[in-house]
């Protein structure tokens, strides 16, 4: 019975934390473009460096593997471009989440703000930047003259629903580095062998019969429900459910580890 009321009480206390963030909507998003101009003080173009190098990578990519895969530019670089701006928002997110918690220490001893508040901060400040590249996808598909047409409107509710899972992957990030210092390292290991395997700067039907590889990787789902409808076409059934699947693990397991482990995170940082 103690147990269960325990339970009720650390429940009550999470709920309680993210309805007191949303209610600190103004502060968080002031934090969070502060992020942004203290992280390009000083710079001439700020945040435009993220761009201009993207724009670069973009090119660079697109031209060479066009080559090697014999397929027209027109057609492989607006995928590229598409997959490259949606993974660089999910490995932003994947890579700096470790410091989530640990990087506002000073804010997290001295004053009594919401967990949730810097989870928001934070997946703000990673909008921001995908913002900032978006303008390269639409440059490209002026240039080649591509209209995706109204379906190109179903990227809004993909990348929304993108943004959900990376705020709750960020906070079982931020929360498990807190604990264990070397979770951020382990997946900057992992991040660029996932970026080998998912199809980014390649097609998945170059895999031919071994097409599931790629069905079977979460992230491509995440990316397909932004870049397909980018690209003029309407996510598969199969990555639609993949991607609510994904959510609703993504959002169990967050909630959980939320309820049980959010009083100590203060003591862990």
């Amino acid at each position: 019975m103690l147990e269960r009321k325990e339970l009720s009480r650390q429940f009550d206390l999470a709920v309680a934390d993210v309805a007191a963030a949303i209610k600190l909507r103004p502060l968080w998003i002031k934090l969070g473009w502060n992020d942004i101009l203290y992280r390009y003080r000083r710079s001439t173009l700020g945040p435009f460096w993220s761009t201009a190098n993207m724009a670069v990578t973009v090119i660079a990519l697109g031209t060479v593997y066009s080559q090697i895969f014999n397929m027209p530019l027109r057609q492989l670089l607006p995928h590229v471009c598409a997959g490259l701006i949606v993974w660089t928002f999910i490995s932003a997110v994947m890579l700096d989440a470790g410091t989530l918690f640990s990087g506002s220490e000073s804010y997290i001893k001295q004053i009594r703000l919401p967990y949730s508040l810097h989870v928001c901060r934070f997946v703000l400040s990673k909008v921001i930047l995908f913002a900032h590249d978006f303008p390269i996808y639409v440059a490209l598909m002026l240039y080649f003259q591509i209209w995706p047409g109204a379906v190109a409107l179903y990227a809004i509710p993909g990348f929304l629903l993108l943004v959900a899972n990376a705020a709750l992957i960020s906070l079982s990030i931020g929360m498990t580095s807190a604990r264990f210092r070397d979770i951020p390292r382990i997946i900057s290991s992992l991040i660029q062998i996932v970026f080998l395997i998912t199809p980014i700067i390649w097609t998945p039907d170059l895999l031919g019969l071994h097409v599931y590889l790629a069905s079977g990787n979460p992230v491509f789902h995440l990316i397909e429900i932004v870049r397909a409808p980018l690209l003029g076409s309407l996510p598969s059934a199969q990555t639609m459910m993949a991607a609510f699947a994904i959510t609703a693990i993504n959002l169990l397991a967050t909630t959980l580890f939320f309820i049980r482990f959010r009083g100590r995170i203060a003591y862990w940082i």
